[in-house]
């Protein structure tokens, strides 16, 4: 009598994880190797000492996919479009978002592609060291081989699809990480110490708060969820599923982003061993978690790598979509055409042999320089009273969407001030 009552728990729980609704494109998003990588550069560095950052970091993200997936539902519209169409300067708005946002996640991608085809390296090294000295052309044909495949599956072109193949890599990636933690962990009173704000006083402090806002309140999540949201299916009458999808999503880039700063700072923080390349953590993180945890979080950071590829490589078209009509065509000579030259794109980092990280840290700071822009926008969009009728913004929302707007702001300055020391 056993094995059914296994066999409907395991459909359940599969139900359950593949009911996840356009939230998951938020996670995959917003959880990449650039948020993995600046976790735990983080992680090691300081400790839990930005854990405040990110909680207020998922919290704005999560009252700006509410804001932008309300809007979508109430009027039809998607966001660029609605912008051009409503806003005064709304077409320059619109296309400086379009070609800030393509910029600063094209530059992720060539960073996410060069460290996840590293960590497919080291695991083949494992069982063919004869690869040592090939590691140069071995990385290359591994970043070839795997944007190709990820091509391929683009051309596929169904929301459906792209949503099963993301829920399998973030479910992989949470459960990598949360069970890694459960090895590896902070005492609690540095957990509640990283809740109270302040910055790290030493070079690279004021970049990594920066990358930090770049990476979980990414302009590119906010922007797409309209698009997914209709792509969905969902209507007026899902506005209660959309937000109870946002919070979730919030929810659990959070917990997942806080697990790995977690474990970099448990494992690698007290024994002074900052990580600067995500291939760090094979040396440093195995004699203190062992091989289980080690393989375990590698598995997280590779699944992390390649749930974001498929974001990453849909922005450009999506925005461009959104701007012209409000409608994404997968099956669209211009969708094809973007998409490969994204694929491209993504092989600089794999071919010229850059360190990725640096790369990943310095594209997360660019992201936030759309932000404001972003937020302003969905401001003013959801308290037009003609487009919205009685579901505009209450009381509440816009205090959040302000203190996210002053926020985003603040670290906009600060990511300059980054910048001009960085180069």
């Amino acid at each position: 009598m056993g094995t059914p009552i296994k066999i409907s728990l395991w459909k359940k729980l599969l139900t359950i994880i593949l009911a996840f609704g356009p939230g998951i494109f938020a996670i995959g998003y917003t959880i990449g190797t650039g948020s993995v990588t600046a976790m735990i550069v983080a992680g090691s560095t300081y400790g839990m000492q930005l854990l405040w950052v990110l909680l207020l970091s998922c919290l704005f993200s999560g009252m700006l996919i509410f804001a932008y997936g309300n809007y979508a539902l109430v009027t039809g519209e998607t966001a660029l479009y609605a912008f051009k169409k409503h806003l005064k300067w709304g077409k320059l708005i619109a296309i400086l978002i379009i070609l800030g946002i393509s910029f600063g996640q094209w530059n992720s991608l060539m960073g996410i592609l060069g460290i996840s085809a590293n960590i497919i390296y080291e695991i083949f090294l494992i069982y063919f060291p004869s690869l040592v000295d090939l590691k140069y052309e071995s990385v290359l044909t591994i970043a070839i081989v795997v944007i190709v495949v990820f091509y391929r599956f683009l051309l596929i072109g169904k929301y459906a699809f792209f949503e099963k193949i993301l829920v399998i890599f973030v479910t992989i990636m949470g459960l990598s990480f949360i069970i890694s933690l459960f090895m590896v962990y902070p005492l609690p009173i540095e957990v509640a110490k990283g809740l109270i704000p302040t910055i790290p006083k030493v070079q690279g402090g004021q970049m990594m708060v920066a990358a930090f806002v770049g990476t979980t309140m990414a302009a590119a999540t906010f922007l797409s969820r309209p698009l997914f949201v209709k792509g969905k299916g969902w209507t007026i009458d899902n506005l209660k599923q959309q937000k109870k999808d946002a919070i979730i999503a919030a929810t659990l880039v959070f917990l997942i982003s806080a697990a790995v700063m977690a474990v970099a700072c448990g494992a690698l923080y007290h024994q002074g061993q900052p990580v600067t390349k995500v291939l760090d953590m094979v040396n440093t993180l195995e004699p203190v978690a062992g091989k289980f945890a080690l393989t375990l979080f590698f598995f997280g950071t590779l699944s992390a790598g390649l749930s974001s590829i498929f974001p990453c490589l849909l922005i450009a078209p999506i925005l461009v979509a959104d701007y012209q009509s409000g409608t994404l065509d997968t099956t669209s000579k211009q969708f094809k055409i973007i998409t490969a030259i994204a694929c491209l794109f993504a092989l600089i980092v794999p071919v010229f042999g850059a360190n990725p990280i640096e790369m990943q840290i310095v594209s997360q700071v660019f992201n936030v320089f759309v932000l404001p822009l972003v937020i302003l926008g969905i401001i003013l969009s959801i308290n037009n009273k003609k487009l919205m009728h009685k579901y505009s913004a209450n009381l509440l929302l816009n205090l959040g969407l302000f203190a996210a707007l002053f926020f985003s702001c603040v670290i906009s300055y600060n990511g300059i001030m980054a910048l001009a020391k960085f180069f």
